[in-house]
């Protein structure tokens, strides 16, 4: 059994950062062991230095502390996503550069990915509202390259922005989970992969030459 450092006492006002200390916490955690069952709300509160039920005065249950835990993992993603593609003018190129991004992201906190965006139902907090995964500042970003793709002039005409997002989406999630779930595949290099399937999607509402 891991013992629980001594922690002192929060003053008024302070059960705030004790909240952000299990979060923490449990984040390293979650990095260190790469598996959320091996993650448990004893071995969060040993490494923040309080008992047990002084982590569930903040929430409700482990589901919930490593949802929270992993829902932190958008801003680190869409931070990730635009570091990625700072410098790039060319709206075809940021699209390209942050579909690479992103699987490359997912590929390297697969434990985080998996219990965010590949949950089991039961795993869920009650209440949880996936509508907060179209607010987030990295979907928000992804609309406004695919608009500024479709402002080039040379897409489609009256094509949807928010359904070529979510088919963007849907692609980079599907290269992501498929390389978490069969990392021993034969896959070709992700950079190669990646570009072919942007490359399809934009082939596909290329306005004709005339």
């Amino acid at each position: 059994m891991t013992a629980t450092r001594p922690r002192s006492r929060n003053r008024r006002g302070e059960g705030g950062q004790l909240r952000d200390e299990i979060l923490a916490a449990a984040a390293d955690l979650l990095l260190d062991l790469q598996d959320e069952e091996k993650v448990t709300v004893r071995a969060v509160a040993a490494a923040v230095g309080v008992s047990a039920p002084s982590v569930y005065m903040h929430f409700p249950d482990k589901d919930s502390l490593i949802f929270e835990v992993c829902q932190g993992l958008f801003g680190d993603l869409d931070a990730h996503l635009e570091a990625a593609t700072e410098g790039m003018e060319d709206p075809i190129e940021v699209m390209r550069g942050r579909a690479l991004a992103y699987v490359s992201f997912g590929v390297e906190h697969p434990e985080q990915y998996r219990v965010l965006f590949m949950p089991r139902p039961s795993s869920v907090p009650e209440g949880f509202d996936s509508s907060v995964l179209l607010s987030s500042a990295a979907f928000a970003h992804l609309l406004e390259n695919v608009q500024a793709v479709l402002d080039t002039g040379t897409m489609r005409e009256g094509l949807d922005t928010y359904l070529l997002a979510l088919e963007l989406w849907a692609m980079v999630h599907g290269h992501t989970s498929l390389r978490i779930s069969h990392p021993d595949f034969n896959w070709p290099p992700l950079d190669e992969l990646v570009a072919a399937a942007c490359a399809h999607i934009l082939d596909g509402i290329r306005a004709p030459r005339r």
